[in-house]
């Protein structure tokens, strides 16, 4: 469904992504993990449109989309949820869910996925007047994952999404994003519960200074000495 190939990005003279190559099945979790600076976010960001690569090429169902602008990339398919939640505090949750919904491909079916968003996450709908920097982490958290699939996205990236969230709500919020993938949704899943990640991702990259310097199925990933010494402490 995705591919990215030999992506090199710059921020002036400073090179984040360096060769970066990459393959998203339809229907399948892949996880991107590394240290903070590794490039995950970078990565995310290039895919999403959002940042301007110097070379390579990012395949989506065959069709080069590198350097298209966000809003193109989001109408076709390609969904975020970004680091930090990013909701409009000001804005009610119902609000927030309908500004997801603006995408030429989701208007039609406002209504329709609105309130499958509801269905989906009871606590929104309890809470749908309520302005949205009000809510807590984890209620945020799941706010912004709703307003991305009101896009109805064939494939969400979700960049940290348990990043200061309670271990309750971590382990809430990764339940949701393996539910989403069983619904039939691909998942590009950077975490910085790496152990957790892998355990999801049939497929897992690790970053490093830019680079690929890792790749395989998350469960063997998760098994070899190199990932669980750098980042599993074992």
């Amino acid at each position: 469904m995705l591919a990215v190939e030999k992506l090199d990005l710059f921020y002036g003279d400073a090179q984040a992504l360096d060769g970066v190559s990459l393959d998203v099945p339809e229907g399948a979790i892949v996880a991107i993990v590394g240290a903070n600076g590794a490039g995950k976010t970078s990565l995310i960001r290039a895919i999403a449109g959002m940042l301007r690569p110097a070379r390579g090429a990012i395949l989506w169902k065959g069709r080069d989309i590198a350097g298209q602008p966000s809003h193109v990339v989001c109408n076709l398919g390609v969904g975020q949820v970004a680091e930090g939640r990013q909701v409009f505090p000001t804005l009610s949750v119902r609000e927030n869910l309908l500004m997801g919904s603006l995408l030429p491909r989701a208007k039609a079916r406002r209504a329709q996925n609105l309130e499958r968003m509801y269905a989906l996450f009871p606590r929104l709908k309890e809470r749908h007047d309520q302005a949205a920097g009000t809510l807590s982490g984890g209620e945020q958290q799941m706010l912004a994952i709703a307003r991305c699939l009101m896009g109805e996205p064939e494939l969400v990236m979700f960049d940290e999404p348990s990043l200061g969230l309670s271990p309750a709500m971590v382990q809430q919020v990764l339940a949701t994003v393996a539910d989403l993938n069983k619904s039939g949704l691909t998942c590009v899943l950077v975490e910085q519960n790496v152990a957790v990640s892998l355990r999801l991702a049939s497929q897992a990259y690790v970053l490093e200074n830019g680079r690929v310097t890792l790749s395989g199925p998350g469960v063997e990933l998760l098994e070899d000495d190199r990932v669980r010494q750098a980042y599993l402490g074992l």
